[in-house]
């Protein structure tokens, strides 16, 4: 009997569901054999491109212009064969350079062939990618149970969710997006940053992973860079990706048939920090919404400033008032402890213990005020003699004013203890000495401080980290550094971001990741008295009073300069930036 004969009866015997869940059973076969062949195909096109180096071939490839890849060199010996008076090699030759002995109906009626089975094959292709679609999870068991009203939400446009860290506002957007976009209904989605150089690190990285969170296959996706977009095969949704300040690019590529149906804006303190603020979300919704009559939402996601007059605060409480805005506050309690991990508790019970102020912001997500003392967790406990006696690297802060007040902060990585210690300082004031210094004078008291440094800590590698302004004072470091030193001085630029500065400065000194010596009596001074302006506090955008800064602002330079080693130091979880 013919091979179908044997099992035709069978067949017919299956109840429909049977033959259903056979057929599907097939087609993930199926599926899962393309998917392997064309994995194949990639593997072997990247292998062809590259470059191999045959004596006397590979020479005469580049000479005339080539690269000798594989795939020429493949050539090569093909065109050898050929000539030799090997047909198939001269047949293939032919057919990779179009040359056919077909006459032109010939050619005619196999192109027609190819385009028939081209639409078949895509027709096919299609009915077998919805035979094969794995059956996604429910998004309700991905998500925290807190997010369960947004997800389901279909009667506010202006979703508020803020968190502290750890919160899984982030997760929960990428979980709405993608399935978004794999549903029937005609869908775009538009993922909103201030910057659009923080994108592929953080939302777009954050909805390929929600693809997995879901059960879903990523080959059922086009995942592109450039535009930054993801696809969803079947159904044709799309979610894009975009700096605000590159809104009209991202308008230009959108699809009019697929209707955006949700915006996301992450990091949304970024709008009113460095953007526009409310006037910009109000833009950038009129933009989106046109031809939406129902079923469009946008989603804000910030962790709030400590400051309640910080302008996003006061934007999430205006917006409390709408009857088309709703604003969900989550924090790591809401969230299951085997999905964020018992480091992460650790660390935050950690900060509970140590500053329970701080741990309501970090980690609560709660507007606690802001302190006039900036540095309020400073105290004798961060007053230690270093104790090493020999350090690798030792980095110096450097603050220059011409009548205010230079001044060098040094500091040693102890990689034992697990802190930078502060070793020493150098300060003079011109005002206060009635002596002014010029550049060169201050350069050769730097090297003077280094000489010191050196003999005292048996070190050879220093890092000055210096005040922006003060190119001229630099310059002449740089100068008297290259004159017989017996160690290296590399001068770096300092990072001048004076609020993350100080955020970082406040995690080493809350977590004891810094020491500082009493050889350090000015900064020391600094520390007890540098507070915001209170007026700044007031308007929502506090600022560091400009007045007896000097030596704090040189400490800052060093740990923003040492900040990619001494994050190590800090708890897990405390190394990433608010």
């Amino acid at each position: 009997m013919a091979n179908y004969d044997n099992i035709k009866d069978a067949n017919s015997k299956r109840t429909p569901s049977e033959r259903q869940e056979i057929a599907r059973i097939a087609g993930k076969a199926s599926g899962k054999a393309r998917r392997r062949k064309a994995k194949m195909r990639e593997t072997m096109e990247r292998l062809l491109t590259m470059q191999a180096e045959i004596p006397g071939l590979s020479d005469v490839l580049r000479t005339d212009g080539g690269e000798s890849t594989y795939e020429e060199l493949i050539s090569m010996a093909m065109i050898e064969q050929a000539m030799q008076g090997n047909v198939k090699a001269y047949n293939a030759i032919k057919d990779t350079v179009g040359q056919t002995n077909k006459s032109e109906v010939d050619l005619e009626e196999q192109q027609a062939k190819i385009q028939y089975m081209q639409a078949q094959a895509e027709k096919v292709q299609k009915q077998e990618m919805a035979d094969q679609s794995v059956e996604m999870k429910d998004p309700h068991d991905v998500i925290i149970p807190e997010f369960w009203e947004l997800l389901d939400d279909t009667e506010h446009e202006h979703q508020i969710v803020t968190s502290g860290r750890a919160g899984t506002k982030s997760s929960y957007s990428g979980i709405l997006g993608i399935s978004t976009i794999v549903s029937d209904e005609p869908a775009a989605v538009v993922v909103l940053r201030k910057r659009h150089n923080k994108l592929r690190k953080t939302v777009y990285k954050e909805m390929i992973r929600a693809i997995g969170r879901l059960g879903l296959d990523k080959n059922d996706f086009d995942i592109g860079v450039s535009p930054m977009e993801i696809r969803h095969k079947r159904t044709g949704n799309v979610i894009y990706f975009s700096g605000s300040d590159s809104i009209d690019d991202t308008k230009g590529i959108i699809d009019e048939s697929k209707p955006i149906r949700l915006v996301i804006l992450d990091e949304l303190t970024e709008f009113f920090d460095v953007g526009e603020g409310e006037e910009e979300l109000t833009n950038i919704e009129a933009t989106f919404v046109r031809g939406n009559d129902t079923g469009f939402r946008m989603v804000y996601l910030y962790n709030p400033p400590k400051n309640p007059n910080a302008p996003v605060n006061v934007w999430c409480k205006k917006m409390e008032l709408r009857p088309d805005a709703i604003h969900k506050h989550v924090d790591y309690r809401d969230v299951p402890v085997n999905w964020i991990g018992k480091k992460l508790i650790e660390s935050a019970e950690l900060l509970k213990e140590t500053d329970f102020k701080l741990y309501r912001w970090v980690w609560l997500g709660e507007c606690i005020g802001v302190d006039d003392l900036i540095y309020y967790m400073f105290n004798k406990n961060h007053r230690k003699e270093p104790e090493a006696t020999h350090y690798k690297l030792i980095g110096i802060g450097v603050d220059y004013g011409q009548q205010n007040a230079t001044t060098f902060q040094a500091g040693g990585l102890n990689i034992n203890k697990g802190r930078l210690e502060g070793l020493d300082e150098y300060y003079h004031s011109g005002r206060d000495t009635g002596k002014q210094k010029s550049p060169s004078d201050y350069a050769r008291d730097f090297i003077e401080f280094t000489d010191m440094l050196h003999e005292k800590y048996s070190c050879s590698i220093f890092y000055a980290y210096i005040d922006p302004s003060a190119a001229g004072l630099a310059e002449e470091i740089k100068r008297l550094a290259v004159q017989g030193l017996h160690y290296n001085i590399a001068i770096k630029p300092a990072e001048n971001d004076v609020a993350l500065g100080i955020q970082r400065v406040q995690k080493c000194f809350t977590y004891n990741a810094v020491t500082v010596s009493e050889n350090q009596e000015n900064l020391i001074r600094e520390l007890g008295t540098y507070e915001y302006d209170p007026k700044s506090i007031e308007a929502g955008k506090e600022k560091p009073m400009k007045v007896d800064d000097h030596c704090v602002d040189g400490w800052r330079y060093l740990i923003m300069g040492l900040w990619t080693k001494i994050k190590y130091f800090l708890p897990a979880g405390e190394s990433e930036d608010e």
